[in-house]
């Protein structure tokens, strides 16, 4: 970051925000996630590139404060990944995997 950069911002908390620099690199993964070659990539790894995107969407909303979007989506994308799992069978092999591992936080303190 340039000296300009580090100016405080309207609206940046500490002097930073990271805000144009996240919508970049979200602007740039949403491009890579709509490429058909990385689509097709992906597909043949068995994850989906919509979904994907959704979840990208979820943490975007998630980091510009839009918090009702976010879980929104984020619970979308969970239940899909759960559907998917248990029509394919996965999902039993993973949750079996994890007996005896701590559970996981709903992100709330």
């Amino acid at each position: 970051m340039s000296g300009d950069d580090e100016k405080a911002r309207p609206g940046a908390v500490g002097g930073i925000d990271p805000g144009p620099e996240l919508a970049a690199v979200f602007d740039d993964l949403e491009t890579l996630l709509k490429n058909g070659d990385v689509i097709a990539a992906l597909t043949s790894r068995g994850i989906n590139a919509s979904l994907a995107l959704l979840a990208a969407h979820a943490l975007r909303a998630y980091l510009a404060d839009r918090k009702a979007d976010a879980a929104e989506d984020f619970a979308t994308v969970a239940e899909e990944i759960r559907g998917r799992l248990a029509a394919s069978g996965e999902g039993s092999r993973a949750d079996a995997g994890a007996e005896g591992a701590p559970s996981r936080s709903n992100g709330r303190r």
